[in-house]
């Protein structure tokens, strides 16, 4: 290893109140480790940025432990191996882990999965084929059920889950509304993924009324990545036995009035329907499943998927606090190297 290699690192300086600011985080340079027995040092390709990273940032409560402050930020990387102190990788072998944002990671490699570049481009194992397309296939077969025939409506469906949710939907063939923040994004859920019908909330005077109009079967599955106001009004349209996948709450994340809304308990009895919280871990004994459907479908050209690609590891703070301003379309990451020819 080059003893003149400088790491960069972002790192957590204080917790955010509200919406992050570019205050909140810290740039530090300091040597590249090198690897020890056992270890391979990682030089990131792609970072992905993730609305759950958001909680992580707080020290309240929840199914993840908390960002320590002072130290680096962990998320999904796709790195390519520049030392190997271990007979698992060589160098130039890629590689997919939870790893820092930093330039480089010297870690155990065991802690890292390698990737086949001939299936699909590196990128797609942060997305298609990794933590996003996973989330989608678990959250919606295992919990939503869909059937052929029902309705199925999807909060976020331009997002890097509900994309997938969507053409998993279709795929199983169910009738699939997806609800979205600008008319390009719904135009490319009609026109490019499939979906029946779309809602773009920031220009419908009634989200309610339009739910309505796009749902006139009423709603067998809801796969909410949203929450809020726009969940609320889907809650009316449930039919008996529905089945609500809850993946995320990207409007609330920061709030700091407590989100109040409409108490749903009454719909739930009335319609017996189920309502249930997961997230990917709760599927880690099935991922190769999931990895094997998803790659399959890929390969047979009934998955599309887009990426929002922001340039440079400068920029990875700009790319986190877009996604609350709903500027990609697909999968958020930030391209920090090409791997070596």
């Amino acid at each position: 290893m080059n003893q003149q290699l400088t790491n960069k690192q972002i790192l957590l300086a204080t917790r955010p109140v509200g919406m992050p600011t570019e205050q909140n985080f810290e740039f530090k340079e300091i040597p590249v480790a090198e690897a020890q027995d056992g270890q391979v040092v990682v030089r990131t390709l792609y970072l992905s940025v993730d609305p759950y990273m958001r909680g992580r940032m707080s020290d309240a409560k929840s199914y993840i432990p908390p960002y320590n402050l002072n130290e680096v930020i962990v998320g999904g990387i796709v790195g390519e191996i520049v030392e190997s102190n271990s007979d698992l990788f060589k160098a130039g072998d890629k590689v997919i882990g939870m790893l820092g944002w930093q330039l480089y990671n010297t870690v155990d490699a065991m802690t890292l999965r390698q990737i086949d570049e001939s299936i699909a481009p590196v990128s797609a194992y942060l997305s298609v084929l990794g933590l996003t397309g996973l989330t989608a296939y678990f959250g919606l077969l295992d919990i939503g059920q869909p059937k052929e025939g029902e309705t199925v409506v999807v909060s976020g469906a331009a997002g890097s889950v509900g994309m997938f949710v969507g053409q998993i939907a279709k795929i199983m063939g169910a009738r699939v509304v997806g609800i979205a923040g600008t008319n390009e994004k719904c135009d490319y859920l009609k026109n490019e993924l499939g979906f029946d019908a779309a809602i773009n909330y920031k220009t419908t005077d009634n989200i309610g009324a339009a739910l309505e109009q796009a749902c006139p079967n009423g709603v067998d599955v809801y796969f909410d990545n949203v929450g809020g106001e726009i969940s609320d009004a889907v809650m009316n349209l449930l039919n008996d036995y529905a089945r609500i996948p809850l993946c995320g709450a990207i409007s609330s994340y920061n709030r700091t009035d407590g989100d109040m809304g409409p108490r749903i308990l009454t719909k739930m009895i009335k319609t017996r329907s189920l309502m249930k919280g997961f997230v990917l871990g709760d599927y880690a004994d099935r991922q190769l499943e999931g990895l094997q459907e998803l790659g399959k479908w890929l390969s047979e050209g009934k998955l599309k998927y887009e990426e929002t690609i922001v340039d440079g590891f400068d920029n990875a703070i700009d790319a986190f606090l877009q996604l609350f301003q709903g500027a990609n379309i697909g999968k958020m990451l930030v391209k920090v190297s090409d791997a070596e020819k």
